[in-house]
């Protein structure tokens, strides 16, 4: 049995914990996927920071609007009673704490809920902040989705942040490829164990003491 999900199921099994009647923005790059998995039936209304209200999954082949797009530049559709404002507005919504969830990529979140995932402040890296810092303070929950382990093998769950911050003490819950942890006063909790991973080994993994799922 395999230690690992894939992105496909991780954006599925975030799907099924947002909950009917929430307003979610999900951020650029894997986060889109949870729009394609969200449960049938229940009506959960996608925000887009480019100005959409009511954004529907990806677009089959061949039936892509090129004016219609999300903050990503992705092709999107857009669901019966969407709403269209201007950028300004869409960035009140995030502010203004009208956004019950975001789900967000991560570089690094540490063990109190700071999340850093706009740069790692590298030499000549280029800075992509966005809308991430507004929607991380403005969200009532922010979820982070995310490969637990960096390609050199590193944990991105960390007790301290060592990169830039996006947001601090700002993180709720954080989806990774190999089990869901959330966030408490005491730190990383774990939630939800993928395959053969238990809270000795993602311990190991991740250097940090977990608290076992409840």
């Amino acid at each position: 049995m395999s230690t690992r999900i894939s992105r496909q199921e991780l954006a599925q099994r975030i799907a099924a914990d947002i909950p009917e009647g929430a307003y979610v923005n999900l951020g650029i790059g894997a986060p889109t996927l949870v729009a394609n998995y969200l449960p049938e039936g229940l009506e959960i209304i996608l925000h887009t920071e480019n100005g959409l209200l009511g954004m529907g999954p990806a677009p089959a082949e061949g039936m892509i609007d090129p004016d219609l797009i999300n903050a990503g530049k992705q092709p999107v559709t857009a669901l019966p009673g969407a709403a269209y404002f201007h950028h300004a507005d869409s960035f009140g919504m995030m502010r203004g704490g009208h956004l019950d969830v975001c789900v967000l990529g991560a570089f690094q979140v540490s063990q109190s809920g700071d999340l850093a995932n706009w740069s790692t402040g590298a030499p000549g890296a280029i800075p992509a902040v966005g809308g991430a810092m507004d929607l991380a303070i403005g969200a009532k929950d922010v979820y982070v989705m995310t490969d637990l382990l960096t390609k050199q093998g590193e944990s991105k769950l960390v007790e301290a942040c060592t990169y830039p911050l996006t947001g601090v003490g700002c993180v709720s819950r954080v989806y990774t490829d190999h089990a869901v942890f959330d966030v408490t006063p005491d730190g990383f909790a774990l939630r939800e164990a993928f395959g053969e991973n238990t809270v000795e080994s993602l311990q190991e993994l991740t250097g940090l003491r977990l608290a076992p799922a409840r």
